[in-house]
């Protein structure tokens, strides 16, 4: 989906008109409760965002809500009570697109309502190719791969580094911890079942691909402990309890270089995703103007850049690449050295089947 400069709709209109009401009023909510995913990502964002924005609007107060997981769901509820108590919501790029679709997230201009990269590069330009939605604002690259302890790799093995090492039980034996969801489970699957990665989300269309995908995860299916929440495959690596699980590039660096467990990293086949902003649909004109005020600040090129302080994860502007730590860049799932051998994940495929394999997936967990 590409971004035209044209203003998008009415709603976009109204966007920039009730940013510069509430410059010109002050006629600005005091109170923003943002909805992310917890941990250390959501720390990040907390100390490269919102403490520096609150330095600067002391009377502004901001609450957290850790159901980024859940967030389409519970905005369908919302919207449904016609009562929505959320201002600002994280999302992967596959959810802003369902959300957008379904018009519970507010189309915007990106140009409008966010900054220029400091050389006077227009934001839509400096976020390229990220803004895959007409309601997204993105925020960083992250990737979900593979974490094993060290420790635990048979005598005389090589350490796993190839995807397919997660399905070889007889060599890498022990337990896998996966995420109890299709998204990344099945591709993987697939690739580690013969399918070339160019035809993987043509075969998953389908039926008998999906099938396929969970013939081969259950191969492995009694030696998985199934994961909801980022902190989870950290947390039973560092406790022993796994040998190798998925989680998302970030938490691994937490759990391998701020907490000095024995965790190696297996960057082969890791998917690459996106995190961003929505704006929920219909705010009230004052948490709309806070919201855009904020927005406009937390996506700014050094803001995004001073998050990967914070946490491994790519900022998602051009501009702010070079402003990167250096200590941090050989932990970006970008990084070239990581980044041989990835696998890009087809966000409008996921907007499209979620629901129907999301049904299917459950229905063979419980198998």
């Amino acid at each position: 989906m590409k971004f035209s400069k044209t203003l998008l709709t009415t709603t976009a209109l109204t966007v920039g008109g009730a940013a510069a009401f509430a410059a010109g009023h002050g006629n600005m909510a005091d109170s923003m409760t943002l909805v992310s995913w917890g941990g250390a990502y959501q720390s990040s964002q907390q100390q490269a965002y919102v403490e520096p924005y609150q330095e600067m609007n002391p009377d502004v107060s901001v609450s957290w809500d850790e159901s980024s997981a859940e967030a389409v769901a519970k905005l369908r509820a919302m919207n449904e009570a016609g009562n929505v108590t959320w201002d600002l919501v994280d999302v992967v790029a596959a959810d802003a697109i369902r959300l957008c679709d379904e018009g519970l997230a507010m189309e915007v201009d990106h140009d409008e309502i966010l900054a220029a990269a400091p050389d006077g590069t227009d934001a839509s330009d400096d976020f390229g190719d990220l803004i895959v939605s007409d309601c997204y604002i993105p925020q960083i690259v992250y990737s979900t791969t593979f974490g094993y302890r060290t420790d635990m790799v048979p005598e005389g093995v090589e350490a796993p580094n190839d995807i397919c090492d997660v399905f070889d039980l007889e060599t890498y034996p022990g337990k896998r911890a996966l995420e109890k969801r299709p998204i990344n489970n099945v591709e993987w699957a697939l690739l580690c079942d013969g399918v070339a990665k160019e035809d993987v989300y043509d075969v998953l269309a389908t039926e008998e691909g999906q099938d396929q995908a969970l013939a081969k995860l259950d191969t492995i299916k009694d030696e998985v402990i199934w994961w909801s929440a980022g902190a989870d495959t950290p947390q039973l690596l560092a406790d022993g309890e796994i040998f190798m699980g998925s989680t998302y590039n970030g938490r691994l660096f937490s759990v391998i270089e701020e907490q000095g467990q024995p965790v190696g990293m297996m960057w082969d086949a890791q998917v690459f995703d996106l995190d961003g902003w929505i704006i929920p649909a219909d705010l009230p004109e004052d948490r709309l103007a806070r919201v855009l005020d904020f927005v406009k600040f937390a996506t700014d090129t050094q803001r995004l850049a001073d998050q990967a302080k914070y946490i491994s994860y790519g900022p998602a502007r051009a501009s702010s690449a070079p402003l990167v730590p250096e200590n941090m860049k050989q932990h970006m799932p970008t990084d070239p050295a990581n980044a041989q051998n990835t696998f890009l994940y087809n966000y409008e495929f996921w907007a499209d089947y979620r629901d129907d394999i999301d049904a299917k997936f459950q229905s063979w967990l419980a198998q």
